[in-house]
């Protein structure tokens, strides 16, 4: 199962100012992906200076012709080749030092994506691109270890009150796999019983008649989504503490 939050951050291009981009200012693609259980991020092997051959989020400059949410669906569907996906803005990074040899101000989204479904594309500026678990980073340059963390940290605020990460799901699961993105997410180790109390009573999954196939261990039952319940919760939001 494979399952993939991913959030906007940028490759910040080290060339002079031409007309058709704000030297300056940029978006940046922080992208969460869930595979294996674990939660992981996109990261591009930079092909240019500075920091050549290190691994960064990606992401590129903003264009004159475009405001800020277009640019940061340009470089998603540029980096992914995905268009029309929940996106949100984390914010604005813009330290005096955050990019060596001048001033950039990079503004950061983030997005939700089931990556079995996408063929990720090289990004320019970008001779390789890999998944990373959170727990397990390599050495990231300028803020983008920052940004992750401030990025880590919303998606952990927003899970408790919203169900944006339950549509990354397939459309048919087992009460595991949604205990197992949560713990992804969370860093942690829920009680099962507890958990699945817990999501029960918000009557958000319809059981199937229907199990798991092709699995070693004991087949566990499969349940989707009450659609018109998941769209009321994700409007009026609720509380999920465990």
């Amino acid at each position: 199962m494979t399952i993939t939050y991913f959030l906007c951050k940028n490759f910040h291009q080290f060339a002079s100012m031409s007309n058709d981009i704000i030297d300056p200012l940029s978006v940046d693609c922080v992208i969460f992906g869930f595979e294996d259980a674990r939660l992981k991020v996109l990261l591009y092997k930079r092909s240019i200076e500075p920091a050549f051959g290190v691994w960064a989020l990606p992401g590129g400059f903003i264009r004159y012709d475009e405001n800020i949410a277009k640019a940061s669906a340009r470089v998603l569907e540029e980096v992914t080749g995905v268009k029309g996906l929940f996106m949100e803005q984390l914010g604005a990074f813009g330290e005096v030092d955050r990019f060596p040899g001048r001033r950039v101000i990079t503004v950061v989204y983030y997005a939700l994506v089931k990556p079995g479904q996408y063929n990720i594309n090289l990004g320019p500026n970008a001779s390789d691109a890999d998944w990373f678990e959170v727990k397990k980073l390599p050495d990231t340059p300028f803020d983008h270890s920052k940004i992750i963390t401030s990025a880590l940290s919303r998606l952990r605020r927003q899970l408790k009150y919203k169900p944006i990460g339950f549509n990354l799901l397939p459309d048919k699961f087992p009460l595991l796999a949604l205990q197992e993105l949560y713990e992804a997410i969370f860093g942690v180790d829920f009680d099962k019983p507890n958990f699945r109390r817990k999501i029960m009573k918000m009557n958000l999954l319809i059981p199937l008649q229907e199990k798991q196939t092709g699995v070693a261990h004991r087949s566990a039952r499969l349940y989707k989504f009450d659609k018109s319940r998941y769209d009321s919760l994700t409007e009026k939001g609720f509380i999920f503490e465990m």
